[in-house]
């Protein structure tokens, strides 16, 4: 009995420590997260913001819903430091909406296909000179692709952020951090339903800009327009 009296303490002041993590608490990182802009998405990450050396898998219902202005606020952070790579996006970036973020010359664009694609991520993040990474993953990627990616991550400063289809949700992944967007009338519907800490219930609509949504509205009402507006929208 004594013993046991003596052990209860000592645990109790093991999980005080701010290096050990309990799972009914956000866990808390070696290294602060980068700010999001969004102080209601910032209160559910834990470090208060986008991960460093990990994974942040971003699964969308669809393409130009906002998930590029949702990450604009981290990108002009990241990109003071060193360049940000974009990995085979599903559309050619539009430069001058990008040059109104960041200079230009801090932008990397890699285009590539199908197995290419996770091979110059692994590669870029091993490099472990990116202000941050963007990939945009082929539909058939497997856990073991995955792995890598966050084990390269891991030796990497920077955040990395991995789009994939929302159906994607069903399958598993060794992302610490997975977060369901949806676009809405407000701007974007965001759910985190994986992160380093208790599940969490919130659905965050956040005032984000949505271009494309935006030009594709304007090219149903005007056919004729569309392929110049669905160019100048894109971000």
């Amino acid at each position: 009995m004594a013993a046991a009296a003596q052990i209860a303490p000592s645990l109790q002041t093991v999980l005080l420590r701010n290096d050990i993590w309990r799972g009914d608490r956000l866990a808390m990182p070696g290294e602060a997260g980068v700010a999001s802009g969004f102080a209601a998405l910032d209160a559910e990450l834990p470090g208060g913001g986008w991960p460093r050396g990990a994974l942040s898998e971003l699964l969308l219902e669809a393409s130009g819903i906002g998930e590029l202005s949702l990450l604009q606020p981290v990108l002009q952070a990241c990109a003071v430091q060193a360049p940000i790579a974009l990995i085979a996006p599903p559309q050619r970036p539009h430069a001058p909406a990008w040059a109104a973020v960041l200079p230009l010359e801090r932008l990397l664009l890699v285009e590539a296909r199908g197995a290419e694609v996770a091979w110059a991520a692994e590669h870029l993040l091993a490099s472990g000179a990116l202000g941050a990474l963007l990939v945009w993953l082929p539909a058939q990627i497997d856990t073991r692709t995955l792995r890598r990616l966050q084990m390269a991550a891991e030796g990497h400063p920077a955040p990395a952020f991995v789009f994939r289809p929302a159906a994607a949700a069903r399958q598993a992944s060794p992302a610490p951090l997975r977060l369901n967007l949806a676009g809405s009338a407000e701007g974007l519907q965001l759910r985190v339903f994986k992160r380093r800490g208790p599940l969490s219930s919130q659905t965050l609509c956040l005032p984000v800009a949505r271009p494309v949504a935006q030009a594709r509205l304007l090219a149903r009402l005007a056919p004729a327009q569309t392929p110049l507006v669905a160019q100048a929208a894109w971000a």
